[in-house]
């Protein structure tokens, strides 16, 4: 059997940025496992989402993660250096623009208000505003809207997650492709054994195994939280107009669509009753035909005439509690970690999520950034995050 200081179940972006900031630490010295049911990363959300990085959320703690992510992706070449190669993930900061109906305008401007007294750069626009900025936007039954003037955008997701990953490998820590069937507390630590027959003994344990067993490492470790496989889709077009400056726009009804290379990609989470937990990856086409494209049809009138292309379908950890991460120790439950939950928001939580656990496994405390609202404690206390921005 294999003895390791810390094992990590789930080994993409925030599985692998544990492990990777876990071992930059110089008050660390511990041996570091990574167990990876898809060594691949053919069928993981960081390889199959949209990308992208806000902070126009309507939560402080969400705000201030990422902002840390933000400022960990500027600087990324040369925090995730390894033998002089930096990696490139091709950052752009397009901003966010949230649109709002009058009925919504409160809520806007109140979101907006928290956003910049945390130090968010977003701006509130007026509808003239909106239209002379945005002259291919239709607004006419548009309020105000809220745009991310720097510090929001776009990435390669799956190039964060290898850069996590390379570094995590060249400060020594071990990446194991196997599928996690079981784990069992002894004494202070674990045993979690592998589909391929092994076992690997573990001092602490981190569950950041994401849509593909989250749920089902929490239960054989005696706990039960509201991770569900949720499926989305990502759609793909292309624009025979030129729309300058154009962000990713979330219409009132929660559709997104952002320029991708010299089109754009799309996509809208479906009504919950329409949302079933779902292992597959197959894409439903009459969702874009009958939902999406007439809503971003109607909201910018050149995609009227498009060109649809490539189609995927990934999956969430989604969390039924309240679409927020579960993130820290859980209480009563000895060594046992948890970052799951992320409900599409991993990528770009998954810079400050990696280095709160490091610091929280180290040293026993969040350092740079207090991430204790996200406590697994939160769900026995009933005691949810009111998330309004959730796309």
């Amino acid at each position: 059997m294999e003895v390791v200081d810390v094992a990590i179940i789930g080994g993409a972006v925030t599985g692998s940025s544990v492990a990777c900031q876990l071992a930059q630490r110089s008050d660390f010295s511990g041996r570091i496992v990574v167990i990876e049911s898809d060594p691949r990363y053919e069928i993981c959300a960081s390889a199959r989402s949209a990308a992208s990085i806000r902070q126009q959320f309507s939560s402080a703690a969400n705000i201030e993660i990422s902002l840390f992510g933000i400022e960990f992706l500027r600087s990324i070449g040369e925090r995730l250096e390894v033998n002089g190669e930096k990696p490139v993930i091709d950052l752009h900061e397009g901003g966010y623009l949230f649109l709002a109906t009058p009925d919504k305008r409160d809520i806007l401007d109140e979101n907006h208000y928290l956003q910049q007294s945390l130090g968010a750069d977003i701006a509130l626009l007026d509808q003239p505003q909106l239209a002379s900025t945005f002259p291919w936007l239709n607004a006419e039954d548009i309020s105000a809207g809220c745009y991310g003037l720097s510090g929001e955008g776009w990435f390669d997701g799956y190039g964060l997650m290898q850069a996590f990953r390379k570094k995590a490998r060249s400060l020594d820590v071990d990446y194991i492709s196997a599928k996690a069937t079981d784990v069992t507390q002894s004494g202070p630590g674990w045993i979690i054994q592998l589909d391929n027959g092994e076992a690997v003994s573990a001092g602490v344990l981190v569950n950041a195994a994401g849509a593909s067993g989250g749920a089902q490492i929490c239960q054989s470790a005696g706990l039960t939280f509201p991770i569900h496989s949720k499926k989305r889709f990502v759609f793909t077009f292309e624009c025979r107009d030129t729309l300058e400056r154009f962000p990713l726009l979330i219409d009132p009804n929660g559709t997104y669509v952002r320029p991708e290379g010299t089109g754009y990609l799309c996509g809208c989470s479906p009504e919950p009753e329409n949302d079933p937990d779902c292992d597959d990856f197959e894409v439903d086409y009459t969702f874009f035909e009958e939902h999406i494209w007439p809503t971003i049809a109607t909201r910018v009138p050149a995609f009227e005439a498009i060109k649809p292309g490539a189609a995927w379908a990934g999956s969430y950890d989604m969390n039924l509690f309240d679409h927020n991460a579960f993130v820290g120790r859980v209480s009563g439950v000895e060594n046992f970690f948890l970052a799951l939950g992320f409900s599409g928001h991993g990528l770009q939580q998954a810079p400050a999520v990696g280095r709160g656990l490091a610091e929280l496994i180290t040293t026993g405390a969040y350092e740079t950034l207090d991430l204790s609202s996200l406590s697994p404690d939160r769900l026995a206390a009933n005691r949810p995050i009111i998330e309004r921005n959730v796309v």
